[in-house]
């Protein structure tokens, strides 16, 4: 185990953002995760897990702490041995996330197609339970293995016990910072159907002439991922709009009363989408443009992406509190025009 001391943690996030961290471990086995944990635990020192660093802002000053990267690797397939249909893949923490779907449209398996694009590594998915166009990660896991910091041990969750909802996880809520994901599986449908639910991705395929009954798994993907870059939501070099840790901002879910204060409140009808028994999802985008905050937007080095509201971006050499500044103001004027309180998305490293 390499330890590595004051190690500039800005180039490790999508954000490009971040002071230092006081001592930083690469952990490319289960064996480095564990002798790290006891280092830490030792010491007395804290400890923050760093998969992919594209759902994070790091504070100016660092981490004064140890950060330990996840880098375990290798990917394992088999036919799930109760179903002909279903093929469980095996994959370390640490692989590329994108890198894994499309190993899995390749294999022409569905379950995560809609998911092409999203930056990060695989480790990160069911902490937050990531999700997108119609798909959520928690509808294909099979199973997550983990370390517990607590109890110095390696666990395995099945998906039931994993606390799955919109975002959330009980690795990013009840046990939060207990666990270290070092291992996901999913189980994924051999020879499935793509999801083909969202509007977006179905004007793609059909711009494309590919939306039909054979559209495959890999057409899909690749069509997530021209509508992702569209909008600047594509790790793509020298692009501006690609600095930032995506979506900044949760889609809240609010009573069908609080839509119709909204109405209210003497704006257009808001979109909408079904969230439950009474229960819809707003756009956070709709949310801030209506409130003042339009694509392109700036508050010195921090803005708003030319092509996603929803999308904080650094400009050039933003710091971590301009970040934070340009959130606040969208979030007091998002809270005194509609009366809704946003939730940021990313994890915020390093801040008191």
């Amino acid at each position: 185990m390499l330890m590595k001391e004051n190690q500039p943690l800005a180039p490790f996030t999508t954000f490009g953002i971040g002071g230092p961290a006081r001592w930083f471990v690469e952990a490319a086995s289960e064996d480095d995760v564990a002798e790290a944990a006891v280092w830490a635990g030792d010491r007395g020192i804290a400890m923050f897990v760093l998969g992919g660093g594209s759902n994070l802002l790091v504070s100016d000053a660092g981490f004064n702490g140890l950060v330990l990267q996840v880098a375990l690797r290798g990917i394992t397939a088999e036919a799930a041995v109760d179903s002909s249909c279903h093929k469980i893949y095996r994959v370390g923490g640490g692989e590329d996330w994108d890198g894994f779907v499309e190993r899995s449209v390749r294999d022409n398996c569905a379950g995560i197609e809609c998911l092409a694009g999203i930056p990060g590594t695989v480790g990160g998915t069911p902490v937050q339970n990531v999700g997108a166009y119609g798909q959520e990660v928690a509808s294909g896991i099979e199973r997550v293995r983990a370390f517990d910091l607590q109890q110095h041990a390696f666990v395995e969750f099945t998906a039931a016990e994993c606390g799955f909802a919109y975002r959330t996880s009980r690795f990013n809520s009840t046990d939060r910072g207990r666990y270290v994901v070092t291992r996901v599986d999913y189980r994924l449908t051999l020879d499935g159907a793509p999801t083909l639910r969202y509007a977006d991705l179905q004007r793609t395929l059909q711009d494309n002439r590919q939306e039909s009954a054979e559209t495959s798994l890999v057409e899909v993907a690749a069509a997530v991922r021209r509508v992702r870059q569209s909008k600047g939501m594509l790790m793509v070099n020298d692009d501006p709009d690609c600095r930032s840790a995506g979506s900044f901002f949760k889609n809240p879910v609010v009573s069908d009363d609080q839509v119709k204060r909204i109405a209210e409140a003497g704006v257009k009808d808001p979109p909408r989408f079904p969230a439950g028994p009474g229960q819809v999802k707003l756009p956070a985008a709709w949310l801030i443009e209506q409130a003042g905050f339009p694509k392109g937007y700036a508050l010195g080095a921090a803005g708003i992406s030319s092509r996603h509201t929803l999308a904080l971006i650094n400009r050039g050499n933003a710091t971590a509190d301009e970040i934070l500044a340009l959130a606040s103001q969208i979030f007091t004027a998002v809270e005194a025009k509609f009366g809704i309180s946003l939730d940021v998305e990313p994890v915020l490293v390093g801040f008191r």
